[in-house]
């Protein structure tokens, strides 16, 4: 028999409301010293931020708020939220957003301890300094799951996204609110979902993919078939909203444990060239790569997803199943008009093949060569 590693997962609090009882949990990780609150710009207008740092001074902590964040995070921004927090000697770092505030959040609470750049840990470079910050994360939205895994996405000088990964990103604890996700438009939360269904189906199936971690992908994959639609067409539903959130942070932990592949390859080589949402870039890429994936499935792996996605136990039923999710969800496939016209086939493929992103190739179960590459750079860009 094989063997496996099912790694920590932070605790995970849910329940509506639960953005408003932050105080008592920061209190005790932060031993009552400053908090520094990493929070995404875009949910001060909607009072979340305010409620966050109310919740925090009403127990008598002292508040240290860091909103420059834009999305996919610059290893600036990290640097400045890091700086922040050793100037009023925190305690504790909270990231309230999406993606891009938990991981600059994180990272923050990573490398607080020293003086180094975010920079100087890219791609495993160096260790961390011992001793992070504790960290806690509410998610705004439910799809990319940074919540509960132990990396962070920054984008450097030159518009790469790089990794930064290790136990010290982890959170400490997890609240998931539903409430805060209502007001996300049609269009984000289908591209959140999409990515959480994504994060599934890769844990689920790459080369690394193992049954115990296969709990938490399938449930994943389960809730958001059932949630999806039902919050696009329903914004205001909270059951609808608590289940794709949970679904989100499970798929987390899914690539936690196991990591990606092809399709979060795509994605961020993609990104690295024109600005692209990040769940949009690897659901066009998911649609791209599932056919010449699912050729080979040597241990019934797609076959199991497309089961969990209510088709046909059968790895070429999951193409189709994907597919009609993915436009249902009203996701834009074409990439052609949006500034990306000038990225060609090759370029992306060159792109593909940087060593930022090889660890999401090499984890593929389908061993992808040169010309697979170019072949599915290609099949993107031409997507309609």
């Amino acid at each position: 028999m094989s063997g496996f590693t099912l790694d920590r997962v932070p605790s995970i609090v849910q329940a509506p409301g639960a953005l408003d009882q932050i105080g008592a949990l920061a209190a005790r990780l932060s031993g009552r010293r400053p908090v520094l609150l990493v929070a995404d710009p875009g949910l001060a207008p909607f009072g979340i931020i305010a409620r966050a740092e109310t919740a925090l001074r009403e127990v008598g902590l002292t508040v240290l708020t860091h909103s420059d964040i834009k999305s996919d995070p610059s290893a600036a921004q990290v640097d400045a939220a890091a700086q922040l927090a050793r100037r009023g000697e925190a305690g504790l770092v909270i990231a309230v957003g999406g993606g891009s505030a938990m991981d600059a959040g994180k990272a923050a609470a990573a490398i607080a301890p020293a003086s180094a750049p975010a920079a100087y840990y890219a791609l495993c470079a160096n260790p961390f300094p011992p001793r992070p910050l504790p960290k806690i994360c509410v998610p705004t939205t439910s799809g990319t799951g940074s919540e509960t895994t132990r990396t962070a996405i920054v984008s450097l000088d030159d518009g790469s996204k790089v990794w930064l990964w290790g136990e010290e990103i982890k959170a400490d604890a997890v609240l998931l609110d539903p409430t805060l996700t209502v007001g996300l438009p049609a269009h984000l939360t289908a591209a959140t979902g999409i990515d959480a269904l994504v994060h599934a189906i890769e844990a689920a199936t790459n080369a690394n993919a193992h049954d115990a971690n296969d709990i938490y992908c399938h449930a994943a994959i389960r809730l958001v078939m059932r949630h999806l639609p039902t919050a696009l067409r329903t914004p205001g539903d909270l059951a609808a909203r608590a289940g794709l959130q949970l679904a989100a942070a499970l798929a987390g932990i899914g690539i936690d444990n196991t990591g990606t592949a092809i399709a979060h390859n795509i994605g961020h080589a993609l990104a690295s060239l024109r600005p692209i949402h990040h769940g949009r870039a690897v659901g066009v890429a998911m649609l791209a790569a599932l056919p010449w994936n699912v050729a080979e499935d040597p241990d019934g792996r797609f076959a199991a997803v497309a089961s969990s996605m209510g088709a046909a136990a059968d790895a070429a039923a999951l193409p189709g199943a994907y597919a009609r999710l993915l436009r249902a969800s009203g996701i834009k496939v074409a990439l052609a008009g949006e500034g990306h016209d000038d990225i060609t086939p090759e370029r992306l493929a060159a792109q593909m093949g940087r060593a930022e992103n090889a660890a999401m190739c090499r984890s593929n179960r389908r061993t992808a060569s040169d010309a697979d590459l170019l072949a599915l750079a290609g099949r993107v860009l031409a997507q309609e």
